[in-house]
């Protein structure tokens, strides 16, 4: 990490954080003028750059947008497109049976001496 920390702060980036989940550690350096400075308090820092703020609740990092709303985790975003994926197999199914009840009406349509598609 020593060594990555040296490459970003030889090549100019802004910004650098650190986060240990499993201690719940949160570090942040900020640029100053050649090298990258300590941020003494990143709990509650928003980033210059990303404009977006840190948390740490409970030791679990939360980072929220410039809008006040809370990025979603990996796993909340793994969940919503669970969601998403059923309700979509949800309407694909209501679609079918949709289809297959057309398809029906048309038929009765047909039997009755009326064309469907003229209607």
């Amino acid at each position: 990490m020593a060594k990555k920390f040296r490459f970003y702060e030889r090549y100019g980036v802004e910004e650098y954080y650190l986060y240990d989940p499993d201690k719940g550690d949160f570090s942040g350096w900020l640029r100053s003028g050649d090298f990258l400075e300590v941020i003494e308090n990143p709990i509650g820092w928003v980033s210059p750059r990303l404009t977006v703020r840190f948390e740490l609740v409970n030791g679990e990092l939360e980072i929220y947008r410039s809008d006040g709303e809370k990025f979603a985790t990996y796993l909340e975003l793994i969940e919503q497109n669970l969601e998403l994926a059923e309700q979509n197999q949800q309407a694909q199914q209501q679609l079918e049976q949709e289809r297959q009840r057309s398809d029906k009406l048309a038929a009765k349509l047909r039997e009755l001496g009326i064309n469907p598609e003229a209607l």
